[in-house]
């Protein structure tokens, strides 16, 4: 799978699918996922930033690059404690690629380790790709995986990966993420909902590859699961801006002088009283956290942004109250006590 990404960095087991699907705008998208069809069986068309937002994304990773950076450190040294130095990084594609390379170069500068990196397809409701596992599994004893994402919302995915891996004993079904506010895995960089800047953008920030994609017309029985590559975007790929960027703050990651109180309860007994509260009967439709709040504003249809209450002015929230104020989405503050933004999906038979 060709990517923007240099193949030191992380090898791509995914099928490259550039030509053969048509993407969708948005509202069509909505419009069939609300009714039955499966997400990963369609390609959104990719968001392209206005100059205002892309300035705002510009101020996020200039202000939240070290903060970033401290949860990859911390992230770093609980993955070489949990797997040791012959550990295999697994990135969950897309939005777990520029974590999982980040972690290669921690590792790599402090520990003087080459973690072996790869980038893999899971998708809610349809499953991890199982070619790409036996791919992983010919090479690499099992104890030696890990899988990383970028951040946690509901914890949709890790379920699914705890699913799947059943059929793989000696994986881990753990996962390694940046931040992790619906307080469901150890393995975490902070549970506090930060915003990491690649959360802003979509493939510009990501290698410019799609989200991923499973239809048995296009991915066959014995193919990794599909991907694009949009080269026609190669002048305005911020991948290794953003890397660089983060890569740059390591040396100053220094270990807190006292660690972050635990967090108390979950994010997704949250979202259930916010499902209750506003009758909303699938829980799908609530997507908390900065980062799964910025995806519904860039590939869903929202009908809500929710925000923590006297969090309108906090600089983490700058690109999403942009990006609301673009797509006339309003914006509501609630009493969240997990997370700083929650995303709410219109269900289009109420609209």
């Amino acid at each position: 799978m060709r990517s923007s990404y240099r193949e030191e960095d992380v090898v791509l087991l995914l099928k490259d699918i550039t030509g053969l699907v048509e993407p969708q705008p948005t509202q069509e998208r909505e419009r069939l996922i609300q009714a039955g069809k499966h997400y990963c069986e369609m390609l959104p068309i990719e968001y392209v930033p206005s100059k205002t937002y892309m300035r705002v994304y510009q101020e996020a990773l200039k202000n939240y690059a070290g903060l970033t950076a401290q949860a990859v450190c911390r992230l770093g040294d609980l993955a070489m404690r949990c797997k040791g130095k012959n550990l295999v990084l697994v990135s969950l594609a897309r939005a777990g690629i520029p974590i999982g390379i980040l972690l290669k170069r921690y590792i790599r500068q402090k520990y003087g380790t080459e973690a072996a990196h790869y980038a893999i397809s899971i998708i809610r409701g349809r499953g991890i790709d199982r070619n790409a596992m036996q791919f992983l599994l010919e090479r690499y004893q099992p104890e030696q995986l890990l899988f990383v994402d970028g951040w946690i919302g509901k914890g949709a995915i890790l379920n699914e990966l705890k699913k799947e891996l059943a059929a793989y004993p000696g994986v881990s079904p753990e996962i390694a993420v940046a931040a992790d506010p619906a307080n469901v895995t150890a393995l975490c960089g902070t549970h506090e909902d930060i915003l990491i800047p690649s959360s802003c953008l979509n493939c510009t920030v990501s290698g410019l590859v799609s989200r991923t994609f499973l239809r048995e017309d296009i991915i066959g029985p014995t193919d990794f699961h599909g991907a694009v590559y949009y080269g026609e975007l190669e002048d305005q790929d911020l991948s290794y801006e953003f890397i660089d960027a983060i890569e740059q703050e390591f040396n100053k990651c220094v270990k807190p002088e006292q660690e972050s109180p635990e967090p108390v309860g979950f994010g997704l007994d949250e979202v259930k009283k916010l499902a209750e509260e506003y009758q909303i009967s699938d829980i799908n439709l609530i997507k908390p956290g900065i980062g799964e709040t910025t995806r519904v504003l860039l590939r869903r249809v929202p009908w809500k942004i929710l925000v923590a209450e006297g969090q309108k002015t906090e600089p983490s929230l700058a690109h999403v109250l942009r990006l609301a104020e673009e797509k006339g989405v309003p914006v509501e503050e609630h009493a969240l006590n997990h997370y700083r933004a929650c995303g709410i999906i219109r269900k289009l038979a109420d609209a």
